[in-house]
């Protein structure tokens, strides 16, 4: 295993909240406004690591496992992912289940903390999570099973810089991959972030009951998801000969999500919020890009 393998993980771990300001700034910037600082995200996570965490007396272990598990969850699935053309340290085949599974680990143990509380509140946005969830995550392998199918490889770390992004298939995935990107991290037009509206809320509801160290594990294994998932998607548009020099690939993988966390905030910003009865609809869509795209693969 070669040391640069480990540049995603580090990367990962120094970059990730980083997208999230630049999502906020390209708001601001659509609003007319200055927005919060470029840098929010590591002041807000850094804050709640200061705090002290207050837990109900009608939790149990559950609650406090929550944010545990879902942060390690991903730290494995951010070792799955590679950067370009340089294979993460946990390459093999198959990896791309391992890694749709991670991403259910982290949302179920999300959910159980949710329901831990007690709270009838808390219970609608994870009553909410798991059916979007369960509607997004067959488009999401399908579309992975699809670029495997085209490429005869089903390690991530081999299979994305084999992807040819013109072919008519990779685009219907990356056109579903964007579609479950914004679900998965509660972007507009399926949840909004900045929301406290009780009929809005569906993945911040699930998290109000967590403080301190929790809140702040929280936070970031958001920002760590979202990271992951870009690099997927950015894999797919800007593939990299596997064996590439380094700074190569790593730099177009950076400009890559740079470019895909500014196309987030133009979304939001000309976009409103979907009522609930059409969020199926359209992961339903994305499912059906995904199914199409493995239906022409195999013709």
């Amino acid at each position: 295993m070669q040391i640069t393998s480990f540049i995603n993980i580090i990367l990962g771990l120094l970059l990730a909240p980083l997208l999230l300001g630049i999502i906020n700034k390209t708001k601001a910037s659509f609003a007319g406004r200055t927005g919060q600082p470029l840098l929010q995200a590591y002041y807000d996570i850094i804050k709640q690591l200061q705090k002290g965490a207050v837990y109900s007396k009608t939790t149990s272990w559950i609650f406090r496992a929550g944010p545990v598990v879902g942060l390690s969850a991903v730290l494995v699935a951010l070792a799955i992912v590679p950067v370009g053309g340089i294979a993460a340290p946990l390459a093999f085949s198959g990896d791309l289940l391992l890694l749709a599974y991670l991403l259910g680990v982290m949302r179920f143990f999300t959910v159980l903390a949710a329901l831990d509380t007690g709270s009838s509140f808390e219970g609608m946005g994870a009553s909410r999570e798991v059916l979007f969830s369960a509607i997004a995550e067959p488009a999401f392998l399908i579309g992975l099973a699809a670029i495997a199918r085209e490429t005869g490889i089903m390690s991530l770390s081999h299979m994305l810089p084999a992807a040819h992004f013109f072919s008519p298939e990779v685009v219907l995935v990356v056109a579903s991959l964007l579609v479950v990107f914004l679900c998965e991290n509660a972007r507009i037009p399926f949840d909004d972030p900045n929301t406290h509206l009780e009929l809005t809320m569906i993945h911040e509801v699930m998290v109000l009951d967590h403080s301190g160290p929790d809140f702040a594990f929280i936070l970031y294994s958001s920002a760590l998801k979202l990271w992951v998932l870009g690099l997927v998607i950015v894999g797919l548009i800007f593939p990299s000969p596997a064996g590439s020099f380094w700074p190569a690939p790593v730099s177009t993988a950076i400009c890559g999500l740079i470019l895909l966390a500014i196309i987030v905030g133009i979304i939001e910003s000309l976009m409103a919020r979907l009522r609930l009865l059409r969020i199926p609809q359209l992961l339903v869509a994305a499912g059906s890009l995904s199914a199409f795209a493995f239906i022409l693969i195999l013709r």
